[in-house]
Order: structure tokens, then sequence, then C-alpha cells
């Protein structure tokens, strides 16, 4: 590995303070998008407009202080969270054969909170936030599912599947690809189609879209039912259909959020890759490379600092950070992925072990959000360690 990065040592004490931080604070805690859990937005006179409701989340998300408490915010108990520490505690106990037995514990107490926090009368299983969200395009009541939060933990829920044959893992990951096949809308184009972001709206987002694709070509892998296959394909032919002459994708399609983003970008180049290595389809390799190589190319500050834009550094942010390493392990850039890592544990990780928010030009947003941040990085500190320890 590189010569100047801090040891092995150093990487796992930064992932165990990490981990007794969730663990202590019982996996509960604040989220940037959780402004409407106050009592304020329950008043009649808040609890349906559109504009205030969606001002409060935008101001209280970029506020670098805390002011949750005294707008009685309660901390929550998020299903990603459950879903992205899962698949940290399945790296984890690769990585570490003699602790298996421990991680595997926490790992199936994971999963028994996932299985709680399902979202219910839905074709299959499914899940959504623990918060109101009010986007720019919807209006997401809480734990309404979205192919987001689905693809997420289902993503999890596979990966422990693989490393240790639990059935029920399985029978989740079929179960919510029920619900993306059967409950979301579909936006066609000829012979391919995008996702819904939830049964509520008819967004077309890239990298949501392709969560429903990964998904898919999941449990075909494990099925072998060919309609699985052909549906994932046709969402992917939508999505490369929209890929940009540069290598680069959009947010969205037929709307304004146009931006190309880092972690957004790194979802799509791992659902595609995972969709061509489960499928067996080869056919849009040259996209994949061409994705891949403007990443590389332009999300990597001194091949270190996690740019948030393609043409902007600023903000260093957690998440984008977290799925950069998960990105950069999966195409073979182990090395910048350490560097990475490193660089967030020196700039952006408390003494207390949770990890920032943001990392602004001037100033770091300190407050400590569990899903968002602090699940996030476990995941991928835990990938970035169970990786060192295989190239050994």
């Amino acid at each position: 590995m590189i010569s100047d990065a801090p040891s092995f040592e150093v990487l796992h004490a930064s992932l165990t303070r990490l981990e007794q931080y969730i663990c202590g604070s019982n996996y509960e805690g604040y989220d940037p998008f959780d402004a409407l859990q106050s009592a304020i937005f329950k008043l009649p006179i808040l609890r349906d407009r559109k504009l205030p409701r969606f001002a409060a989340q935008q101001i209280l998300r970029r506020t670098p202080f805390n002011l949750r408490p005294l707008l009685l915010v309660p901390a929550g108990r998020n299903p990603v969270t459950f879903g992205l520490c899962l698949q940290g505690y399945t790296a984890m106990a690769l990585a570490f054969p003699r602790e298996k037995g421990a991680y595997d514990h926490k790992a199936r107490a994971c999963v028994d909170e996932i299985e709680a926090l399902q979202s219910r009368t839905y074709s299959g299983a499914c899940w959504g936030y623990d918060f109101d969200w009010e986007a720019r395009y919807a209006r997401i009541p809480a734990f309404t599912p979205t192919i987001v939060a689905t693809g997420f933990i289902s993503n999890a829920l596979f990966r422990h599947y693989q490393a240790t044959g639990e059935r029920r893992c399985l029978d989740l990951c079929s179960g919510a690809a029920r619900f993306v096949m059967k409950d979301l809308h579909k936006t066609r184009i000829d012979d391919a189609f995008c996702y819904s972001y939830s049964p509520l709206d008819t967004q077309a987002v890239l990298n949501a879209t392709m969560k429903g694709a990964r998904l898919l070509a999941q449990v075909y892998s494990v099925t072998r039912d060919p309609a699985l296959k052909e549906e994932a394909r046709a969402t992917v032919r939508f999505v490369i259909r929209h890929q940009r002459e540069s290598g680069a994708w959009p947010y969205a399609v037929g709307d304004a959020r146009r931006w190309t983003d880092n972690f957004h970008t790194g979802y799509v180049l791992d659902c595609l890759d995972e969709y061509m290595r489960l499928s067996g389809d080869r056919e849009f390799e040259p996209s994949l490379a061409r994705g891949w190589h403007y990443y590389r190319d332009h999300f990597f500050e001194e091949a270190q600092i996690p740019r948030y834009y393609d043409n902007s550094t600023y903000p260093v942010d957690s998440t984008a950070a977290a799925q950069s390493i998960l990105t950069l392990c999966r195409f073979g850039e182990a090395d910048t992925a350490l560097r990475v890592g490193m660089w967030m544990i020196r700039h952006m990780q408390d003494p207390a072990g949770f990890f920032y928010y943001q990392k602004h030009r001037f100033y770091v947003n300190r407050i400590s959000y569990m899903r968002w941040s602090n699940a996030w990085m476990f995941a991928a500190l835990a990938a970035l360690l169970s990786n060192l320890v295989m190239q050994k």
C-alpha cells in the first residue's frame, strides 16, 4: 500500500471508535433531513404548506449548529442505518474470522431491526426513512418506501446472504424485488424505462433506478428467473442512454436536477458493475468504462480529498467520501481508497468516534448524523479494512 499511509492499526482503531459510538447511541440519531419531525410542523398552518416545510429542511440541513434539541426533533431510528451497519458487520466478519461470531451476532440483530422496520401493505419487503420528507418534486411521509432506501438495505441483505447463506436475507431481497417491479411507476421511452423514486411520484432519478436494477440482478443470480433479468436490463438501458458523451450522468432526467456529483455517480457505477457481474450481460462495458474514467478523473483532489461535484470540491461530505471508498475498492483503486479513508479520519472524525457532516471551505459542520455520516462511514471503512486484509 502507499508508503505514507497511517498504519492498519489506525484504521482499525478509527472503525472501532465509530462502532462504539454507533452502538452506544443504540443506532439512533439525527438526520440532515429530519426537520419536519419537529412538533412545529404538526400544526395546521405548517402541516400542508410545501414552501415553509421545504425551506425549513434546507435551512436546518445547512446550519452548522444543531438546533434540533431546541425544536424538539427526536433522535430517529432509520432502517437504512441498520442496513449500512449490517453491510459493515458482514465485511468485518470476513476480515476477522476469529471475531466472526461476535460480528455475526450483531449482523443478525440488524436483520431483526430491518425486518421490524419494513413498510407494510406493499407487494413485498420495502423500506423508507423514519421522517417526513418534503422533496423538491414529491412529498414523502415517514416510512413511505423508496427505491433508494430499499436498494441500500436489500444490497446489505444480499451481501450478508452471500457471506452466510442466511435464507431470510434472500427472502427479504426477493420480496423487495416484487415491490420494485409491482409498486413503482415507470417512465418509459421506447424499450427502456426508469423506476419512480417512490410509489407516490414519477421522478426519473438515474441512480435510484439503478438500485432497482442491482436488486433484480442479485435475486436473479440465485433464482435464475428470466423476468428479473429482462426488467433489470430495460432500466439499465434507460440509464445508459442518458449518459453524457463525457461519461458523466446527470442526477435526474426531465427536470432541473442536471448536476453530476460524487456519491450519486458512485451509486450508478457500483450498481451497473454489480448488474453486469451477476446477470452476465456485458453489452454495457464501454459505458461502464467511460463512466469510471470520468469518475476517477473528476472527483478526487490531490488523490485523497473526495470532491462533492465534478466541478467543485466543497463541501467535503461524509457520505460522498464513504461512497468514494466503496467505489474505489470495487474498481481496484485500493491505494486511493486508503488515502481517502485516512484523510477523512484525520480531518473529519471527532475524538468521540463519529464523523462530521461536511467540511466547507471556511468552516466545518460538526453535527453528527447517524445515517448520513456515521453508518455510511462504518460500511465504507469496514469494506476498506476487509479489502486490506484480503490483500495481505
